[in-house]
């Protein structure tokens, strides 16, 4: 599962479906599967769980526990 970095994008990809994408703005990293700006490291790991996700589900401990440390971070 590819993850695509630019200048100013990112996305993660699986067999040809685009999993979750990133944009940057002035005010930050924008991820379509994360409800508020983020730093470019946040984003990479918002990033990763939407591939986590779909690789292990939602109950998988490491999806929790990324999501968890995101949202307090």
């Amino acid at each position: 599962m590819p993850l695509v970095i630019t200048q100013n994008t990112m996305a993660v990809e699986a067999n040809g479906t685009t999993l979750a994408t990133a944009t940057h703005t002035p005010d930050g990293w924008h991820v379509s599967t994360w409800p508020h700006p983020l730093t470019l490291n946040e984003a990479i790991t918002a990033l990763t769980i939407a591939e986590r996700v779909a690789t292990h589900g939602e109950t998988d401990p490491f999806v929790i526990a990324w999501r968890e440390e995101l949202a307090h971070g």
